[in-house]
């Protein structure tokens, strides 16, 4: 199935901007200029002056940078198919830092904790940065350095940057501001947002968002690990495929439900099956933003068993809300939860909440709310890589396109540590950036090989899938393909588990 000598690059425009790295000849200048900007900054804080001294340093820095040495083409070319990509893990695997700021350079939200002063200085110098390249009419996207990387991402009126020591690529971080931003879109909605700042550029959104600061932690939370929303997918709950369509007859609406738009059935996080319409379909983002918005710890530990919540679907409508009806089914302390999500537009809540309780006694009288629970605590939802019985075999991660969904086994040892499990995750960001030219790259890949001291990792893209497998070193390039074909043939067998394939529409 697969072909070790296939080689074809695929040459695409990049259309994102610019991507801005300096030159590492120059990286103890730039530490020391920028101290000399912090300091300038702190002493003079909130003048406009200030800040357009500011701005003129940091144009004469760039451009003393790019006199001395022309940045590299960010259009170069990737190494051939099953080369080494050179890899140099990274030791530290520090909390990475989010800051969003609205173009006037007020701050909106920060991960962090910090004096008053110390984060307006940093988010001062922020907005001077991406204040220069805009008057000139370009767009920052990163600063490099030896060590870590800064990423900008721009959605005006709000700014969006993110510190990062983990060595992953640029895009990244870049899928991760992303996803702040959709959170915020989904409490404010972007039509909303922009007339408020149209109105006044100086306006305080955090007084908007106060109390809602824990949506936007959480989703930066399931950001780090989560492969799923690195890779635009979905990944559901494995089932046997019998008790999964039972599950979704039972939530096929009547056809006096004339409102309802999407009604989910989701088991610790994960969606067991979805029902839509029949000319919609939904965006992976969307749903992720509603699983973050549905597992809010003001939501799943509140005393109700019901909640009814007004929530923005940025990829569906970003510009309107639509009403979430959300009933936990199953929600004891400790114990595995299950919810029954009702999204419907202005339809009344009495009818909404009607049906959602007669098909959750629907669920329970025909035993499927049980054995759901029951297949979760006794783990048969999860599976492990020695599944497989494929020798040298460790991990990996599989992508079906056409579902676009993934399925992952457990992260057993060697990667059940956290600090191994984010080193192999941000291998798997590696080779994803690589094969799909994320980062400014000439063009995509179908196959990419990286090897380190502790494995090796092999990433491959068919127009049916997508598969990152990892491998003992020892292994030789030709075992990786042997390997990458008998994944691919286990979960041929078991897609009927793994993925929700033929979900009803109404």
């Amino acid at each position: 199935m697969l072909d070790s000598a296939a080689s074809s690059v695929l040459d695409l425009d990049m259309t994102e901007g610019i991507l801005l790295q300096e030159a590492e000849t120059d990286a103890d200048a730039a530490e020391g200029e920028e101290v000399n900007v912090m300091g300038s900054l702190n002493t003079t804080a909130g003048h406009e002056d200030s800040k357009q001294s500011l701005r003129d340093q940091l144009r004469k820095t760039l451009n003393r940078k790019q006199s001395m040495q022309d940045l590299p083409s960010p259009r170069t070319k990737v190494k051939p198919v099953m080369d080494d990509i050179p890899y140099e893990p990274t030791q530290s695997f520090g909390e990475r830092e989010y800051f969003v700021l609205t173009d006037a350079g007020k701050p909106v939200f920060v991960s962090r904790s910090g004096g008053e002063d110390s984060l307006a200085s940093i988010i001062g110098i922020m907005q001077a940065l991406v204040s220069v390249f805009i008057d000139d009419g370009d767009k920052l996207r990163c600063i490099n350095t030896k060590t870590s990387r800064i990423t900008f991402l721009i959605r005006s009126p709000l700014y969006y940057v993110c510190y990062s020591n983990w060595g992953e690529p640029e895009s990244v971080t870049r899928s991760h501001l992303e996803y702040l931003h959709l959170q915020i879109i989904s409490i404010v909605t972007a039509s909303h947002l922009r007339k408020l700042f149209e109105r006044r550029g100086n306006f305080d959104l955090r007084r908007l968002l106060d109390g809602a600061e824990s949506f936007l932690t959480s989703i930066l939370e399931r950001l780090q690990g989560d492969i799923a929303m690195n890779t635009s997918s979905l990944f559901c709950l494995k089932l046997d495929p019998a008790l999964r369509k039972r599950a979704a007859d039972c939530l096929i609406p009547t056809n006096k439900m004339k409102d309802v738009l999407y009604v989910f059935l989701v088991a610790n996080g994960r969606v067991v099956t979805l029902i839509r319409p029949r000319k919609h379909s939904i965006h992976p983002a969307d749903i992720h933003i509603l699983l973050n918005t549905i597992y809010n710890p003001s939501i799943l530990h509140s005393p109700a068993s019901t909640s009814c919540i007004p929530i923005c679907l940025p990829k569906f409508n970003p510009s309107g809300f639509m009403n979430a009806y959300i009933s936990f089914l199953r929600k004891p302390e400790g114990d595995p939860t299950l919810a029954l999500v009702c999204l419907n537009g202005v339809g009344e809540f009495d009818t909404i909440k009607g049906w959602c309780e007669s098909v959750s006694q629907k669920l329970d009288n025909e035993g499927i709310s049980d054995a759901i629970i029951s297949d979760l605590q006794s783990r048969k939802t999860e599976y492990s890589v020695a599944e497989l019985g494929i020798p040298g075999l460790r991990h990996f991660v599989y992508k079906s396109r056409g579902q676009v969904q993934v399925t992952i086994p457990s992260f057993d040892d060697p990667y059940d540590s956290p600090t191994e499990k984010r080193r192999l995750l941000t291998l798997y960001q590696t080779l994803h950036d690589a094969i799909h030219a994320k980062s400014g790259q000439g063009g995509m890949l179908k196959l990419q090989y990286i090897k380190t001291e502790k494995e090796s990792v092999l990433g491959w893209i068919t127009q049916p899938f997508e598969l990152y497998i990892t491998l003992s070193p020892m292994l030789p390039k030709s075992a990786a393909v042997g390997a990458a074909n008998s994944v691919v043939r286990w979960v041929k067998k078991e897609e009927g588990r793994l993925f929700l394939r033929d979900a009803p529409v109404f």
